[in-house]
């Protein structure tokens, strides 16, 4: 990674403007770099190679010759390519352009070339897979070992690459993939609603012992019809199949009645094995829903995967049966027991039945780790959070050492110019490999040049070496801070709530609309304004810190008051809105973890968890007394229903 590094340096005349911030610099070229992209992705060739020119001496040339190669890549000549993958080795774009070009030759069939590339490269996906394994059928027909690495892709219920088709039709006709195979793949895409990638699968066996595509998908599309047809017509394997597959599409709408056919009229016609597998699935959508019989509808079931038992696990606890908790997370694999999340609810099943020590013991393996469930392990324990500290602020020489490392360069060159993709792509890239201090050291050089994300992103890669005060950075906060206080609002909070939504970035824009520190959408910013006696709003205006804060304090302090004060409760609800997070209780009070482990939305769920883990480290680094989480969290109040809808 450092090779010729010092030569670098004492030759590259933009090194010095690295460690400045990237608005005051102004590198020649970089806008005809801009407008070679812009050209790139208009698919335009001659005003590609007009600014091509223009580019020479950028450090960002590279690229714009890859822009030029990829659009040309189906009739480039294999030399030329294989030429700049070599003037390229060892970086991002050599392995972006290598899988690019692999998936072409895949497509055209260009066997010879596809063979010599493939092996070259590192992070090989579905879709080379698939091309590879398509390439060693041709070559040298199905052997077991294709056959095992086909079934692996053939198993996981996702749309089969292009690549896999023919290999995959091959070994059904061949007898390589039986009709037992084929069915358990169907069933695992309509559990997952891929009703099209199951006629698709359907279509590539050719044998007629399983329902057809069309019939598979007429029954997922209108379950009701065939569910209610006699029961004396219902007794052949075929309609038996068909049974299972209008069953799992009627859960999805009306799950009590999916649940009463299966347990009555579909009793004595199923067979016990596809009734326990129903029950499975039946029982996690409950989970989800929050649904009070799930736990019944669980123990009908048998052979769970990995997710229906995090649901089984979830659904317990919102129970309170902590026997049950216990049972559900020794049954899933090693792997995910391992997880912080189910390693701490362990724990606590454990030391809440009766197994203190055992408990004890899950609880101080994760209590030292740096998140939502090492925070609760040690408070469990007793441990006060401590903050790990560097051994020594990054030197001049540390920081040097990584801002000539070409990969960084032009990760800084794509972020001047506004091309943040590209410049996340060459940061990954670089820092993979790096030691803790060279990690502080970039994270310290992004934070110079105000690219929060990426220091908090390299900051939080370190292993043993870590740097708080990198991974929880604090920009605007005195305007962040002046509108918390203004509210009421616990400053630590509102520091980690904009951390989640923006990383300090002003210019931040979601897919959906959502703008600025605090990511408000647009409507939501205008009801708030008015509600506020702000006048003037504009959308224009979210990216304006101060009227950004100001707005999200606001409607952070709405929701807050909705619902008594609980931050958990309030984050929730300002990431997937008051009504769902209401929605989300439970009947009766569960404790604040609970409700935040069983939030049916990952990305929510997730958010909650992260916004009030910043907030303990906000406070820590803030000084004075140390922060509870669970204390935060605190405890849900039970559901009320005839509570009016809030907006």
């Amino acid at each position: 990674m450092f090779q010729s590094l010092t030569l670098w340096i004492k030759t590259s005349a933009a090194f010095i403007l690295l460690l400045a911030p990237l608005t005051s610099v102004a590198a020649a070229g970089d806008k005809a770099v801009f407008a070679a992209h812009r050209a790139f992705m208009a698919r335009d060739a001659a005003a590609l190679s007009r600014q091509a020119e223009k580019t020479e001496d950028h450090i960002l040339h590279s690229y714009v010759r890859y822009w030029e190669i990829s659009l040309r890549l189906e009739t480039e000549e294999p030399d030329k390519i294989a030429d700049f993958l070599d003037q390229n080795a060892g970086t991002a774009l050599e392995e972006h352009l290598r899988q690019e070009w692999l998936v072409e030759l895949g497509k055209k069939g260009k066997w010879e070339l596809f063979r010599k590339q493939f092996p070259k490269l590192l992070k090989v996906d579905a879709e080379t897979t698939c091309y590879s394994l398509q390439e060693r059928m041709l070559r040298q027909g199905i052997d077991s070992s294709l056959t095992e690495e086909m079934k692996t892709i053939w198993k996981t219920p996702r749309p089969l690459p292009d690549g896999c088709l023919p290999v995959a039709s091959a070994m059904a006709v061949s007898g390589h993939l039986t009709s037992d195979e084929v069915r358990k793949r169907l069933r695992l895409l309509l559990l997952e609603n891929l009703v099209l990638e199951a006629r698709r699968t359907r279509e590539l066996y050719p044998h007629d012992d399983l329902p057809s595509a069309k019939q598979i998908e007429k029954v997922f599309r209108t379950p009701s019809d065939f569910l209610n047809k006699d029961a004396a017509i219902l007794q052949t394997a075929e309609a038996k199949e068909l049974a299972f597959a209008a069953l799992v599409s009627l859960s999805r709408n009306d799950l009590s009645g999916a649940a009463e056919m299966v347990a009555g009229k579909f009793l004595k016609i199923l067979p016990l094995t596809d009734q326990q597998l129903l029950w499975a699935h039946i029982a996690a959508r409950g989970a989800r829903l929050h649904r009070p019989e799930a736990l019944e509808w669980f123990k009908k079931g048998l052979s769970f995967s990995g997710d229906q038992l995090v649901w089984r696990t979830r659904s317990a606890l919102r129970q309170g049966d902590w026997t049950e908790v216990k049972t559900a997370i020794e049954e899933m694999p090693a792997s995910m027991q391992g997880e912080s999340a189910w390693t701490y609810w362990l724990g606590r099943s454990l030391c809440a039945t009766g197994e203190k020590d055992a408990g004890k013991k899950a609880l101080t393996s994760i209590a030292g780790q740096h998140d939502f469930y090492g925070i609760l392990a040690a408070e469990e324990l007793g441990i006060p959070l401590h903050l790990p500290s560097a051994r020594g602020p990054t030197t001049q020489e540390e920081l040097s050492m990584v801002a000539g490392l070409p990969g960084i360069a032009r990760a800084l060159a794509f972020y001047r110019i506004n091309l943040p993709g590209y410049a996340a792509r060459e940061w990954r890239w670089c820092v993979k490999a790096m030691t803790d201090r060279q990690l502080l050291a970039a994270s310290e050089l992004a934070r110079k040049n105000g690219i929060w994300d990426r220091s908090v992103f390299t900051a939080e890669m370190t292993d043993d070496e870590h740097d708080f005060t990198l991974r929880y950075p604090s920009p605007h906060r005195e305007i962040i801070l002046k509108h918390a206080r203004d509210r009421n609002l616990d400053e630590a909070v509102v520091l980690g709530l904009v951390r989640q939504e923006s990383l300090f970035n002003t210019e931040a824009r979601s897919s959906a609309g959502a703008t600025g520190l605090m990511q408000l959408m647009p409507e939501t910013a205008r009801r708030v304004a008015l509600g506020i006696g702000l006048r003037g709003f504009k959308k224009s205006k979210l990216t304006k810190p101060d009227v950004n804060a100001r707005l999200g304090t606001s409607y952070l302090r709405q929701v807050l008051d909705r619902f008594s004060a609980n931050y958990a409760l309030a984050a929730a609800a300002y990431n997937a809105g008051p009504n769902r997070a209401q929605r989300w209780k439970n009947s009766l009070p569960m404790e604040g973890a609970v409700y935040v482990e069983s939030i049916p939305f990952t990305e929510t769920r997730n958010y909650v968890k992260k916004v009030l883990a910043n907030s303990v480290y906000y406070a820590a680094l803030a000084g004075g007394k140390k922060r509870s989480l669970k204390r935060l969290l605190g405890t849900i109040d039970g559901r009320d229903d005839s509570a009016a809808a809030v907006r």
